[in-house]
C-alpha cells in the first residue's frame, strides 16, 4: 500500500484491509470482488490483484505462512527488491539491504550534499555498510528493524525541515503524473462499475477520457486478470 502512496493516506486503508483479511489465507480465499471493494479509494488496483495472487501462492506453496527468504519472496507477484527487503527487515529482523524514499533522504543529506543525480546504487552501498549485520541488538545501530525504523523516521523529519531532497538530488526520483484524466483513473472507474455488475464498452461513452480507448483498456484488464469477457459484457472473474 505504501508504494507511491503517503503513510497518512494509507493508515485507514491498511486498518480496514487487515480487519477484512487478517491472514494470507483469508485473503487468498476471498472473492476478487470483495478484495477490490475493500481496496477501493486507495488507487492502483493492480496492487490489490497482485497482493491477492501472492496470498494464493503463499497458501498453495508455503502453507499460508509468509516466506522469510529473498528467493521465495522475489518469486511472489508484485514484490520488487524494496518490498522483499522491507518484509525481511521489519517482519523477520534480517539484515536485508533495501532503499525507499525516507532512507534515501537521510543518505542524500549526509553523504551527497554537493552532488546531484545520485544513483540508488551509490546509496545502497552505503546502506550495506551501515546496516547492523545481525538481529542481535548492539550498542551501535541496534537490530536491522530498529535501524531502518530510525532511518525512516529521521528521513520523514528531514523532508519537513530541509525539503524534498529526492526531487533535488536523486537520479531515480520520478514525479507522479496527474491522476485526473489519466488511464489509471479510467481503469479505476471501470473496476468500480463492474463491481456492481456486468459492463459493456458502450457504458463508458460519456466518460471524459476522449484520448483513451475504452475497448483497449477493457481487454487490458482482461489480460491482467481483473475482468472476464462474457459475450459482449465484461464481468469480474469468479
Amino acid at each position: 500500500m505504501l508504494q507511491q502512496t503517503q503513510v497518512e493516506r494509507v493508515v485507514p486503508f491498511f486498518t480496514r484491509f487487515v480487519k477484512a483479511f487478517p491472514t494470507p489465507v483469508s485473503l487468498a480465499r476471498a472473492p476478487l470482488r470483495e478484495v477490490l471493494a475493500v481496496w477501493q479509494g486507495l488507487g492502483y488496483n493492480r496492487r490489490a490483484l497482485l497482493l491477492k495472487r501472492a496470498a494464493e501462492i503463499i497458501l498453495r506453496e508455503h502453507g499460508g505462512e509468509v516466506p522469510c527468504s529473498t528467493e521465495k519472496l522475489d518469486a511472489l507477484p508484485g514484490l520488487g527488491p524494496y518490498t522483499a527487503g522491507a518484509i525481511l527487515a521489519f517482519a523477520f529482523d534480517q539484515p536485508a539491504v533495501f532503499i525507499e524514499t525516507n532512507i534515501r533522504t537521510v543518505f542524500l543529506h549526509f553523504f551527497f550534499k554537493d552532488k546531484k543525480k545520485v544513483n540508488d546504487k551509490e546509496i545502497l552501498e552505503l546502506v550495506r555498510q551501515t546496516l547492523p549485520s545481525s538481529n542481535i541488538p548492539t550498542n551501535v545501530g541496534g537490530s536491522p528493524r530498529e535501524w531502518y525504523s530510525a532511518l525512516m523516521d529521521y528521513g520523514a523529519h528531514l523532508k519537513e525541515t530541509v525539503g524534498n531532497l529526492n526531487a533535488e538530488k536523486s537520479a531515480n526520483y520520478a514525479k507522479q503524473p496527474p491522476f485526473k484524466g489519466s488511464r489509471r483513473e479510467l481503469r479505476g472507474e471501470i473496476l468500480r462499475r463492474v463491481a456492481r455488475g456486468p459492463v459493456k464498452a458502450t457504458d463508458f461513452t460519456n466518460v471524459a477520457h476522449t484520448n483513451l480507448s475504452i475497448s483497449a483498456i477493457l481487454y487490458e484488464l482482461v489480460r491482467e486478470g481483473f475482468l472476464k469477457k462474457q459475450r459482449r459484457e465484461f464481468i469480474l472473474p469468479s
